[in-house]
């Protein structure tokens, strides 16, 4: 997926002189700093320098080392950028670049001898004047387009001394909200950077009382309580005939979970005729609960339908529940609700995509991924299994697919494998060429245990899986364990570009056995072409025979693997996403498409047709349907694949591709909405430099899942990503009646280039995937006039109910308990030296500070003084980040007291004894870092 506009051809023939060895005669004749006693900080400081092109950074090193300098020459410092130093670039703006750090003494240039990606060496040139211990330097380096969120800064720092081991130099990313300069991406970006007066200003939603349909996520078609509820336990008697034995089996686990004795009996049935919506016909996936004095009855239209009804059970049960058994004292039972409750879904795939090739999840927290979906009546993981940065699934007879595809390293040569990507490599373990890492995620957050409740440092300093694959038995586990669950897994294996982990691994494994049964690549190619992250020799050959040979044994290994798991193959992704610019520049320059018979003389687009023909009968000689990104086929032309289903994403407002996925529609093509301006989650939550993620498209939070129109998604064509209005295009599509017939579903989107730690993931993830639940599981969609009034009542649920339900949830099956939901900042205002604050979500608590140390619960306006610190705590006790209220920046010369509180570089810090003209961050024992 895109991040910024296509990237410029970087100089080639500045970057061959600069990858020369270090000459010897630069080493330091006395000594090295120690790198842990190094720390680099990026800071953009001026987005005005030049407009939209690039922007003015500042990287800082502190040499903290009490008797080494960081010399005049002999070292390189290497780090990884989703934004490219300009000094990389041709032209003009790459001339600037140069000659900006030529005059301080420095070049930098891409590391790796590849030339391909984001990974960079900074090395001293002539000029340079080396660091003295205790010394701070400021370098005036320039980076492309713009970085207004700290997780926009360079990572995975590390230094090596003269052409020796590289070695971790701890970095931080600064970026002072209160600065126009630093937060406004250039001049047509008209967007607010959040604060707490704008959250004031939006949390308008008012405390309600729920009524027992408003209380689930995704609310059901009809639900009724009367008086009364009904105890269940771990033992309760559960009776289900033969084929709902699965179903049966998790319901016993999850109430033994939650409560160990025995309560009212629990009834499971199946009746394939059932119609809960009263229009004669039977509703696939829907169920009817109800709760009396007899116990428990659930029946299903199908055991998908038993299991959803299973999971609104586990709902009904109140949080103190599950808090109580998360605290070791499981309750005898549980009480829940007599009711009647009727449901079934709007959409028959409601998909989650999970990305792992970016940085690789475990099998355990894919497992969770897998039961909170079902949890929310989930039923397709798109997993994105392959990327450029990573091959994640064992294939048997292609070893070098994981042992070298699968692992990222800190090598330019790339012998063992891919090189350092995205700021990781085996995060904080060895065996990747990195020495002297921190030992655990807190050294690696500078000191502070990280939170997981927006941006932490650690994720510049290596935290981040960017080696890792399931083996087959991995794998397997996987598919039977979301088969439990009605869960689809759908893997995506994606070519002909983002392939570069199985272009590079292929060629490995024909340098070593000189085999080119399986080579994806023409050696003698000499086209040029350059991807979104900087790619240039990750595309797959369309001409040789060798790539359908490869994609043919790969398809048909994962075939086995779902066929000794017992589940059925019905769909592959292939991908298909962004292939590298120019497409005149596609295979152009490649003599095995011009000597091939079936491929001279054809153009790039049409070689791509081509290929996914090819692709596509392969995949569907093992799995029933396919589907892949909108990229593979489009509206304006007539290229179509049998059996294949597009994931319409770049529907940016102002991009030309807002109506594509009704325009398939319309014309009788299976859609699955995957729009990106309201369901790609790993987009930030909103303009706030702490919160991770990209923006590329928007800012999406759970209010852009939320009220999300399947239907009709130009009603949510209100702002464009830099909060400018949207003018209709009379010209966009409008979805017909036979068109809607064709939308099969829709998909949230989880991709990994911020989601470095499960904890990242949980965060991006919750609420917005609430929220998307909502819109593919609830029939009733509110009409654009009356979204405002659900939005309030979906505030009251999350905070009186779900937030709750999800603070000690523990996946069935497996250990743990509770999700790091983002938990949301108050908004607050300070007048006359009173505070009055709120939250977006009813329910949840307020706290403030005058101090930084001394927290106390807010109930009601309050006199605080005109400086105060607020955040909000969730019922596990864990807290929001810290908004601050009437905090000034520190000026450099004021006098303070201890406890006094400033913002430096948009972080807090309270005074910790009296002092004037103390910098925050720089001197020990006068300011403490709140966050």
């Amino acid at each position: 997926m895109p991040k910024r506009p296509a990237a410029v051809l970087t100089a080639a023939a500045l970057t061959a002189a600069l990858l020369a060895a270090v000459p010897s005669s630069a080493a330091s004749a006395a000594c090295n700093p120690n790198p842990r006693d190094l720390m680099v900080t990026y800071q953009p400081v001026d987005h005005t320098v030049a407009d939209a092109k690039y922007h003015l950074a500042r990287l800082t090193i502190d040499n903290n080392d009490s008797s080494c300098a960081l010399s005049s020459a002999g070292w390189a410092l290497y780090f990884n950028g989703v934004r490219q130093p300009t000094a990389v670039l041709a032209g003009e703006v790459g001339d600037i670049g140069r000659k900006q750090l030529a005059d301080q003494g420095l070049a930098v240039a891409r590391a790796d001898v590849a030339q391909s990606g984001d990974f960079y060496a900074l090395k001293p040139q002539e000029g340079f004047k080396a660091i003295a211990p205790g010394e701070r330097r400021e370098i005036d380096i320039n980076f492309e387009v713009w970085a207004v969120h700290k997780s926009d800064a360079p990572s995975g720092w590390t230094i090596a001394y003269g052409g020796g081991r590289p070695a971790w130099v701890p970095a931080k990313s600064l970026l002072d909200p209160t600065d126009p300069k630093q937060t406004t991406a250039f001049s047509g970006d008209k967007r607010p950077v959040e604060t707490a007066a704008t959250r004031f200003a939006e949390n308008t939603s008012p405390k309600i009382d729920l009524t027992l349909q408003q209380s689930l996520v995704p609310q059901p078609l009809s639900a009724k309580s009367s008086p009364g509820t009904v105890a269940i336990g771990g033992r309760s008697p559960v009776t289900a005939p033969r084929e709902l034995g699965r179903e049966a089996g998790y319901l016993r686990s999850a109430l033994n979970d939650v409560a160990r004795g025995k309560g009212a009996p629990i009834a499971l049935g199946v009746d394939p005729k059932l119609d809960v919506d009263g229009d004669g016909k039977a509703d696939a996936e829907g169920y009817r609960l109800s709760s009396n004095g007899k116990g428990v009855q659930i029946v299903g239209a199908d055991r998908a339908g038993v299991l959803y009804g299973i999971q609104t059970l586990r709902q009904l049960i109140p949080a103190g529940g599950y808090k109580a058994a998360a605290r070791g004292h499981r309750a005898p039972t549980v009480n829940v609700p007599q009711a009647e409750i009727a449901d079934a879904p709007l959409f028959g795939y409601r998909g989650l995509h999970l990305d792992v090739g970016r940085h690789f999840e475990t099998k355990q927290t894919v497992l969770k991924f897998l039961d909170l979906m079902s949890f929310t009546k989930l039923n397709k993981l798109h997993l994105g299994i392959t990327n450029d940065e990573g091959w994640r699934l064992e294939i048997p007879g292609l070893p070098e697919l994981t042992d070298f595809g699968s692992k990222r390293v800190h090598d330019v040569q790339e012998k063992d494998g891919l090189h350092q990507g995205m700021g990781s490599v085996n995060d904080l373990g060895g065996g990747d060429g990195v020495t002297g890492k921190a030992r655990n995620e807190t050294e690696a957050n500078l000191g502070r245990r990280p939170a997981y409740q927006g941006y932490e440092d650690n994720t510049l300093n290596f935290v981040g899986k960017g080696t890792g694959h399931y083996s087959v038995r991995d794998f397997e586990e996987i598919l039977r364990y979301a088969a439990e669950r009605h869960v689809e897994v759908i893997p995506e294996l994606n070519f002909p570009a983002h392939a570069r982990a199985a272009v590079q691994s292929m060629e490995r494994r024909y340098q070593k056995t000189n085999d080119d049964a399986y080579r994806l690549l023409d050696p003698d190619d000499t086209s040029q072409h350059v991807s979104v992250q900087y790619y240039t020799d990750n595309l797959a050959n369309p001409c040789l025979a060798s790539t359908y040979t490869f994609l043919d044994k790969v398809v048909s290994e994962v075939a086995k693997m779902y066929g000794r798991a017992g589940v059925p193959f019905n769909r592959l992704n292939l991908g298909g996403d962004e292939p590298p610019g120019p497409p005149a520049g596609w295979w152009n320059g490649s003599p095995a498409c011009k000597k091939n018979p079936d491929t001279a003389g054809k153009s790039g687009e049409e070689l791509k047709h081509l290929f996914f023909g090819r692709y596509n009968d392969i995949a569907q000689k093992y799995a029933k349907t396919t589907a892949g990104w909108e990229d593979v086929t489009d509206p304006t032309h007539e290229f179509r694949l049998k059996g294949f289903a597009p994931l319409p994403w770049q529907n940016v407002w102002g991009w030309g591709r807002e109506d594509w996925a009704y325009r398939f529609a319309n014309e009788g093509t299976p859609v699955i909405l995957a729009h990106a301006t309201n369901l790609y989650m790993d987009l930030a939550y909103n303009k706030d430099p702490d919160e991770p993620g990209y923006y590329w498209a928007a800012l999406v939070d759970e209010q852009s899942t939320f009220t999300y129109q399947p239907f009709n998604v130009y009603a949510n064509a209100t702002e464009d990503r830099w909060g400018n209005p949207v003018p209709q295009n009379p010209n966009w599509t409008k979805l017909t009646p036979e068109g809607k017939k064709n939308i099969l579903g829709l998909e949230a989107q989880l991709w990994a280039e911020n989601g470095k730690t499960p904890g990242i993931r949980e965060y991006q993830a919750f609420p917005k995937l609430l929220g998307a639940a909502e819109r593919a599981w609830n029939r009733n969609t509110p009409a654009p006039d009356k979204m405002g009034e659900a939005w309030n009542v979906f505030n009251n649920t999350l905070g009186q109910k779900t937030f709750p339900l999800l603070s000690f949830y523990k996946p069935v099956g497996l250990g743990g308990e509770g999700v790091n939901y983002r938990v949301p900042l108050p908004g607050a205002k300070v007048s006359g030296g009173t505070l009055t604050a709120n939250v977006r979500n009813p329910g949840m608590a307020i706290e403030y500070s005058t101090d930084g140390r001394t927290w106390r619960p807010y109930s009601g306006p309050v006199k605080a003084g005109d400086t105060v610190l607020t955040r909000t705590r969730s019922v596990d006790g864990r807290t929001s980040r810290i908004s601050p209220v009437g905090v000034a920046n520190w000026q450099g010369s004021e006098s303070y007291e201890p406890g006094d509180l400033v913002r430096h570089n948009g972080e807090l810090f309270r005074a910790t004894q009296a002092g004037s003209g103390k910098e925050p961050g720089r001197t020990d024992g006068y300011w403490a870092l709140l966050q």
